[in-house]
């Protein structure tokens, strides 16, 4: 039954997927929705996020994470209103969210020696899992981002509608 799954499946080559041949990419994140692609690739020789609609191929401009590389670890909101990562200003690393509605870029303050390492934010974009490392040890914190960020509508919406038909 897995392999019938798998040999069903279609692979979009990279071409397909609107990328310019001969640029490497890695750590792709899809929006819930599968209308946006994020991927780390490289610019100027380093790690930068590109959010592509899939639909048109075309690139989306992200100007407030200009200044913010590299960049690692993308997650995208259910409608990709909003795209989480990790960037690094020196030495230093950060979790940032990148609110693409209003523009406004939102740094998750880490206490103590925390090194963010990896992130998965939740389709709403109410919450965000996050792989820390701290003093050698790797954990997962789990950070409740609902007084900064309003729900992405999409999930909200399609989560609500969800608990609206499995009520008696």
């Amino acid at each position: 039954m897995v392999s019938l799954a798998i040999t069903a499946c279609s692979a979009r080559s990279e071409r397909s997927a609107g990328s310019s041949p001969g640029r490497s990419q890695q750590e792709p994140a899809l929006s819930g929705d599968g209308r946006l692609l994020a991927v780390i690739t490289e610019k100027l020789g380093r790690p930068t996020v590109q959010l592509r609609d899939l639909a048109s191929g075309r690139l989306l401009p992200l100007p407030q994470l200009n200044r913010h590389q590299p960049h690692s670890s993308p997650s995208l909101s259910w409608n990709g209103r909003f795209l989480a990562l990790i960037t690094q200003r020196g030495q230093r690393r950060f979790a940032v969210i990148n609110d693409r509605l209003t523009g406004r870029l939102h740094h998750l303050p880490l206490p103590g020696h925390r090194v963010p390492i990896r992130l998965s934010l939740a389709p709403d974009g109410r919450q965000l899992a996050l792989q820390v490392a701290d003093r050698g040890q790797w954990r997962i914190e789990l950070f409740d981002l609902s007084r900064v960020l309003e729900p992405d509508r999409a999930a909200a919406d399609r989560q609500t509608t969800s608990r609206t038909e499995s009520a008696p």
